[in-house]
């Protein structure tokens, strides 16, 4: 049997060959143009595999799987977006500060509801997590670059409340495949609509390679992720999981040319540290206090 963490490694590495993907992809089409062909691979892929396996599609909660869809797809195409205009390893990092928005998160609804004690160190993992940002950003903060930044710190935030939604549906029992195909349905509508407002371009014997890497390479990344969480341990797995960050900032520096500054390196640190500081300390939390764990990305 695979071991969990080499399932994450490969996982990780295919996501980072994914965003490689995008980011050749988005000199040709519009975001919204990839999440709707990313989607619409995953969709097919992912039904035709519940099929084999017997798993029902049909669920009993299509609002909870509407509003993770919003929220999860609005996430991956402003992800995209990232991608397109930022090193490759930065828009991975803001993207994986999901965790630290979780903190977040957290430390609102313990102030929200009255809590006589915060933990502090979660607090020091939010400050230690926008610190990395700042640094990550501060070549780019008066620049063109500035939305790019903008749309990969939202692409973080927008996760993290996706994530809260995949905890609920898990709790209605909704199987992890039921939960991913109509994850892949929602992106294949709302990229549909968002890429009819901004233009639908043609195809060529490239671009129909790279989109339908974008949609193969997701789909399975997320599938041995998946499979790793099932396995494994959950701190593990999130720890191997900021490996993506790394592979994709070396692929930056191999194929794109991207600089890594020391500003940039330091700060790509800091979020890793931060996000691993979180994932930490949200699943030592009693569970009835409302904290999920982090889960994997588009999942």
């Amino acid at each position: 049997m695979t071991s969990a963490p080499l399932l994450m490694v490969l996982a990780t590495l295919l996501f980072a060959l994914m965003g490689v993907a995008v980011k050749y992809a988005s000199a040709h089409y519009g975001a919204g143009e990839l999440v709707f062909y990313r989607s619409a691979i995953g969709a097919v892929m992912i039904g035709a595999y519940a099929r084999w396996c017997g798993i029902a599609l049909r669920t009993p909660v299509p609002a909870m799987h509407a509003w993770r869809s919003a929220t999860g797809v609005t996430a991956l195409a402003l992800w995209f977006y990232a991608i397109e205009g930022l090193p490759l390893g930065t828009a991975m990092a803001l993207n994986y500060m999901s965790s630290v928005w979780m903190a977040l998160f957290l430390l609102g609804g313990a102030v929200w509801l009255g809590a006589s004690r915060v933990d502090s160190r979660l607090i020091a993992a939010v400050l230690v997590g926008f610190a990395g940002v700042a640094l990550v950003l501060r070549p780019t903060v008066q620049t063109e670059q500035a939305w790019y930044g903008l749309a990969g710190l939202s692409s973080g935030l927008l996760a993290a409340i996706a994530y809260l939604q995949i905890t609920a549906l898990g709790r209605a029992g909704e199987p992890d495949v039921r939960v991913v195909f109509y994850f892949s349905l929602g992106g294949g509508a709302l990229g549909a609509a968002l890429a009819s407002v901004t233009g639908w371009h043609a195809h060529d014997t490239r671009g129909l390679l790279l989109l339908l890497a974008i949609g193969t390479l997701a789909t399975v990344a997320q599938t041995l992720m998946t499979r790793a969480y099932t396995l494994g341990a959950t701190l593990t797995n999130a720890s191997l999981q900021y490996l993506g960050i790394v592979f994709a900032a070396l692929f930056g520096v191999w194929l794109f040319d991207d600089a890594l500054t020391w500003p940039a390196v330091s700060g790509i640190t800091l979020i890793i540290a931060a996000g691993l500081a979180a994932t930490y300390l949200q699943a030592r939390t009693p569970h009835d206090a409302g904290v999920t764990t982090l889960h994997p990305p588009e999942a």
